[in-house]
């Protein structure tokens, strides 16, 4: 289910890319997937078709859905998906630790504090998919 953020200063089409993409990666939608028509989509989220038109258009520029032509749009590679988020990630830790060594923190301290926050939110996860 996607819930959008009207608050939220990203525009709603941005916020539809990241929540499919999420699902993506949750497993919801598997690779070869039918996506929800444009139409199906717009109507279940009290939204411009065009918008949701632009989000499957973003998806498909970047590799993670593909149209077929009469037929809709389909899950591409979840692998790309998975790949560009690690990579991101990568560049996120990169700028933590160029931050911890301005604050002269140590490598052990560093990677504690990581292991504490990825057992933590590990945890968080467990519970919300036990709900």
């Amino acid at each position: 289910m996607i819930l959008l953020d009207y608050k939220d200063s990203r525009p709603i089409y941005e916020q539809v890319v990241e929540k499919l993409q999420e699902l993506m990666l949750l497993g919801v939608l598997e690779e070869d997937d039918q996506m929800p028509s444009v139409r199906s989509l717009a109507m279940e989220l009290s939204i411009n078709p065009n918008t949701i038109q632009r989000a499957y258009g973003e998806l498909e520029r970047q590799g993670y859905i593909y149209m077929v032509k009469g037929r809709g749009s389909f899950v591409g590679s979840i692998r790309r998906l998975k790949e560009a988020r690690r990579q991101k990630l990568a560049g996120s830790m990169r700028e933590l630790a160029r931050e911890a060594v301005s604050l002269d923190m140590d490598c052990e301290t560093f990677v504690n504090l990581a292991r504490e926050e990825y057992g933590r939110t590990a945890e968080e996860s467990r519970e919300e998919q036990s709900v």
